[in-house]
């Protein structure tokens, strides 16, 4: 406390501080990208464990024998879907009811803001269809829920028909102190908010349904299963839901305890678990399986029906059979063993699951990295903004020697204040326009170019975003004279600190996309200078821009997928994930691209206008 109380030995900490800027910026920046790439190393991780005391054996009989009768109503169900050209409601109604289910139904519709071409829908109408197995032995305020999608073709007919078994299964037994709700969806994510809005009665999305007739408990947790093949050779653990929310690590660490006990292949991103951690390729395949999660996560999508369980505090996951034609398979008697090990050891919680992690990295199922692991290597970029700022107050603080313009400018202090309140306005203005215009402006698009109304969408949403690059002139035509020295200095000193602040926030709630945000924006905020080359400069601010950056991680992710594209197929991937990250802020209420559009893009417009300042 000395060397901050003592004037002298202050303004000499400062002076170094402020002397040394540069290099400390350097080596915080590559030290925060060494200690990212360091999680995925296997001794810098925590191995799994259970924490919740009620699920910490798994010493369950599970005697689920009805495999075979399980695929054999799933290919009943997929002649009835065939027949009826969608979700065989009626059908599903009676088999659950032979099961001994109270089953009930909801229709729900929605009209999209704009066609989704990927799914070739824009008028959704559907019905979903779900029984309740009442707990013989409890007052029933606590509930579980199994889900399958009905999608469209040939797929995961197996899932539902698993389903199905395991209802009638588990309707014998008479150890169930918790409701068991067997959910069949239709249209998939859509058909999932319009259930989970009526049963917690709510609306935020703006999708019409119908009451629900029938209710359990309050949902502890949930998983979605979605089998498309007999043969299932892995399952595939889903965790990454709405805005970057994840299940409780317990969750996770149930489903590999059932897989090793019962001998199923478990996978998560699809990457199988190794042993050699100790050689490059084993640390590159955890690196890989890392980076995918960070990638999946950093989207803001649900990336599964579970995802969206997550936002009412429901600990849900996605379980995928893949059949990737190895030697090893797994059948669906296995399976349902897994699924009914899992349930009963659900069925003990006496509260919600809350002891383990809500915020970690997953290298590897059997390896986890915590908040207090991974929260350093932001911390260590978001250090490189308050230094800057430090040193842009001090520069503030102690100016040069007057001039005449400076006097000037101080006679003239409203001058001052409009330079950095208008590129402030102007930016947000942009961003609003960004958010607004391209879904509101659809139709006019049509009417005036070729283009169907989701590209008129996405072209919308460039053309505003590419036009905000004028805003530099914008702003001089506004005002009167030139932009004073100390001007720049004090719009650049707000825009850092508006960046720090946006970063760390979006960092506590998706780490993921906080931290990619921070890779590109913090070296355009500690370099930027309206006295540096401009030709070379805004080339590089381009290059880190907000959409760059997803143009960049759209490779990046299909060659983490061992996918790779063209750059013609990437850039129509590239338009893809515009109009879905639109579609799903409408329907989903996914905040990545409200975030981008509102707050992201103005902020990196602030420095662009610095770059460019008179």
């Amino acid at each position: 406390m000395g060397l901050l109380s003592d004037p002298n030995r202050r303004r000499a900490l400062i002076n170094l501080l402020t002397r040394l800027n540069t290099p400390i910026c350097v080596v915080c920046f590559f030290a925060g990208v060494a200690w990212f790439m360091g999680l995925a190393f296997e001794p810098f991780t925590l191995r799994t464990y259970m924490s919740e005391n009620a699920m910490g054996s798994t010493m369950v009989e599970e005697r689920f024998p009805a495999g075979e009768r399980a695929l054999a109503t799933g290919r009943e169900f997929a002649a009835h879907k065939k027949k009826a050209g969608g979700m065989p409601v009626d059908w599903l109604i009676k088999t659950m009811q032979d099961r001994g289910l109270e089953v009930f139904t909801q229709r729900f519709s929605r009209t999209l803001p704009f066609p989704d071409e990927n799914k070739e829908r824009y008028m959704v109408k559907g019905t979903n269809v779900y029984g309740i197995l009442r707990a013989p032995r409890a007052p029933r305020t606590e509930a579980l829920v199994l889900s399958a999608p009905c999608s469209p073709g040939d797929e995961n007919n197996q899932a539902v028909g698993l389903l199905l078994g395991l209802a009638q299964y588990f309707r014998g037994q008479i150890y169930w102190a918790k409701d068991i709700i067997f959910l069949v969806n239709e249209h998939d994510l859509i058909g999932m908010q319009a259930w989970l809005e009526g049963y917690h009665h709510t609306n935020t999305t703006g999708i019409d349904w119908s009451p629900l007739q029938g209710r359990g408990g309050s949902i502890q947790a949930a998983l979605s299963l979605e089998l498309s093949s007999n043969v299932i050779t892995s399952l595939d653990l889903v965790l990454e839901g709405l805005n970057g929310q994840l299940p409780n690590l317990d969750l996770a660490n149930l489903f590999y305890a059932f897989c090793q006990k019962i001998g199923v292949l478990c996978t998560i991103q699809g990457k199988l678990p190794r042993n050699d951690w100790d050689t490059v390729t084993g640390y590159g395949h955890s690196v890989q399986t890392m980076m995918l999660m960070v990638m999946k996560q950093a989207s803001g999508r649900p990336w599964g029906d579970h995802g969206l369980f997550l936002r009412y505090h429901i600990e849900a996951a996605t379980l995928k059979g893949v059949n990737s034609f190895r030697q090893y398979k797994t059948d669906a008697t296995t399976i349902g063993r897994l699924l009914e090990g899992m349930y009963r050891k659900l069925n003990n919680l006496l509260e919600r699951l809350h002891q383990s992690y809500f915020f970690y990295l997953m290298p590897s199922l059997s390896h986890f990295v915590s908040i207090g692991y991974y929260m350093p290597a932001f911390g260590l970029l978001a250090v490189i903004l308050l230094l800057r700022a430090m040193e842009l107050w001090v520069q503030l603080s102690s100016p040069p020697g007057r001039s005449e313009d400076d006097s000037q400018s101080e006679k003239e202090p409203s001058t001052g204040v409009l330079s950095v309140l208008t590129p402030l306005v102007i930016s947000h203005l942009t961003g609003v326009a960004l958010y607004t215009l391209p879904t509101h402006f659809q139709e006019m698009a049509v009417e005036h170019f070729p283009v169907s109304e989701t590209e008129a969408v996405v072209l919308t949403a460039i053309a505003i975003y590419t036009a905000g690059l004028a805003l530099p002139h914008n702003t001089n035509r506004l005002l009167t004279g030139e932009g004073t020295e100390q001007g720049w200095r004090v719009l650049k000193l707000v825009a850092v600190l508006y960046l720090a602040v946006l970063l760390s926030c979006t960092a506590l709630i998706n780490f993921s996309l906080g931290f990619i945000l921070a890779l590109t924006l913090v070296p355009v905020a500690a370099c930027v200078t309206p006295h540096r080359p401009k030709v070379l400069l805004a080339s590089i601010m381009v290059i880190l821009s907000p959409a760059f950056t997803l143009l960049f991680s759209v490779f990046f992710f299909q060659e983490l997928q061992e996918m790779p594209v063209s750059f013609q197929e990437g850039w129509m991937l590239f338009l893809s994930v515009i109009s879905q990250g639109i579609l799903d802020h409408y329907l989903y209420g996914s905040l990545v691209y409200p975030l981008i559009a509102l707050l992201v893009y103005p902020c990196w417009l602030l420095f662009w206008n610095i770059l460019f300042w008179k």
